[in-house]
């Protein structure tokens, strides 16, 4: 499961203990962590310690030695770096999601992992992705795995958000859920046309965007734009409109024998509450 960083995590993984479920999520990137309490007992009076030492994210001095570092080349993102901390935890507190947990608060042990590229397109500056992990001993492979899983998440969201915005999935006030399954469908169709005539318009960018380098670049929002141009051209299925005339209609001195329908206003009188108030 793959959230955006809104999402509790530690808080969602003791809710889910009981489901074979790995989360993974990002967070913000001010946030702080600990590392696990030493097992040497402390000399001297006082409690034992439940945490160790703090990490500070925006702090490279406080960072631990990093349990995995792998490095990837990627087309749009250059040189991608990812590196992971094992068996850090948050310091949780009774408030917010964990004002109604009952007993001591937990410590739960996840992975955190940082994710670097050298540029963003079009060469702009990148900055470092913060994910949290609730799985600990990830080797290289798996610690790959979740910043591209996350990258595919956020392609995801991009999709839903025109789905929504611009094909208007959910402008429509539906009632029955047959009938929203069906304009579910009917978006869906819609959505697939842009996909598919992706080789047929012609890329229209914004004056503050460059042209798509390939056809394989070309996004539904930039295929809309030049779909109304290339929607004349294609071939309708149906007949050209025939042209008719109006009906012969009722012959000439019958009467209707039809009784005109008579739809109910929505007022109660009084003589319906005093039926009301016999019949019980």
């Amino acid at each position: 499961m793959v959230t955006d960083a809104g999402y509790d995590i530690p808080r969602l993984s003791v809710l889910l203990n009981d489901l074979p479920i790995h989360l993974l999520g990002r967070v913000r990137s001010n946030r702080v962590f600990y590392r696990p309490a030493p097992t040497i007992p402390r000399k001297g009076p006082g409690r034992r310690a439940h945490h160790g030492a703090k990490m500070t994210l925006t702090d490279p001095s406080t960072w631990p030695q990093p349990s995995q570092v792998t490095t990837n080349d990627t087309t749009r993102y250059g040189t991608a770096t990812a590196t992971s901390f094992d068996r850090l935890h948050v310091k949780l507190a009774h408030r917010t999601n964990w004002a109604d947990h009952a007993g001591k608060l937990p410590i739960l042990d996840a992975t955190v992992i940082r994710r670097q590229v050298q540029h963003l397109p079009g060469q702009r500056e990148a900055t470092p992705i913060w994910l949290y992990s609730s799985t600990t001993d990830l080797n290289a492979k798996e610690v790959d795995e979740c910043w591209q899983m996350f990258c595919r998440r956020f392609d995801l969201e991009h999709t839903f958000r025109m789905l929504k915005q611009t094909l208007g999935w959910t402008h429509a006030k539906l009632r029955a859920p047959t009938t929203a399954d069906r304009w579910t469908w009917l978006v869906v169709v819609a959505y697939t046309q842009l996909r598919l005539a992706r080789t047929l318009v012609i890329d229209q960018p914004r004056p503050w965007q460059t042209a798509a380098p390939s056809i394989r670049h070309r996004t539904p929002a930039r295929v809309r734009r030049g779909f109304r141009n290339l929607h004349r051209t294609l071939f309708n299925p149906a007949s050209a409109p025939k042209p008719t005339r109006p009906g012969p209609g009722r012959p000439p001195g019958r009467r209707n024998t039809h009784r005109a329908t008579h739809h109910p206003v929505g007022k109660s009188t009084r003589s319906d509450h005093m039926i009301t108030k016999s019949e019980d």
